[in-house]
């Protein structure tokens, strides 16, 4: 990665996490409580130049090579009272419910960039992520949506550029397994598909 999209890169997490801090100063009232604003990232998340390239996906942030456990990503925010998540309730992409508690919170992202049950941490912050959900406009992209337990929180956490360090790989296996039976709906038939891809390339290598 050049030097201008480091420097782009950063500057958007600057700008990105002062607006967050200003949303948060104006809404301490309301949500503010339990509330932990990630750290802004550092130049050691940035891609590796002696890993593949992968590309950028359209919000032009990297595609990490898996080796690389800490990196820079984008992130939003979503609750399960939003009207496109009613039907769902409080449950995850699995059928169990979204966690939020000090220890363990729920995240969504396309599972073939972080399958089901990879775990991260974000710079900053103590909690434990764990990727138990998807959403169709995740799809193509290395965003990971961040669930919180109502909009107050949602609307605090907004758009964040923030630095995550994977502490454990979820399993292709069993994202392939469950959205094998979904393949009708486009969104998960393209993440079936991009996972059968790996690992047909993992299988030609070997």
């Amino acid at each position: 990665m050049n030097t201008t999209f480091k420097t782009a890169i950063l500057a958007a997490a600057a700008m990105l996490l002062c607006t967050g801090a200003d949303a948060a100063v104006a809404n301490t009232a309301a949500t503010s409580t339990g509330f932990v604003a990630p750290a802004a990232p550092t130049r050691a998340a940035m891609p590796d130049k002696r890993l593949p390239n992968l590309g950028r996906d359209k919000h032009g942030l990297p595609f990490y090579h898996p080796k690389q456990v800490k990196r820079v990503v984008r992130t939003t925010a979503y609750t399960h009272s939003e009207s496109d998540h009613l039907s769902y309730g409080p449950k995850n992409a699995v059928g169990t419910y979204l966690q939020y508690n000090e220890q363990t919170r729920s995240a969504a992202a396309d599972w073939s960039v972080y399958p089901l049950g990879t775990k991260f941490k974000i710079k900053g912050e103590p909690y434990t992520y764990v990727v138990d959900d998807y959403g169709s406009a995740l799809v193509g992209t290395g965003t990971i949506d961040i669930y919180q337990p109502n909009k107050g929180l949602m609307r605090q956490w907004g758009t964040r550029i923030v630095e995550i360090e994977v502490i454990e790989w979820g399993s292709s296996r069993q994202s392939i397994e469950t959205l094998a039976a979904r393949k009708r709906y486009g969104h998960c038939n393209k993440m079936y598909a991009s996972l059968q891809q790996q690992n047909s390339k993992v299988k030609a290598t070997r």
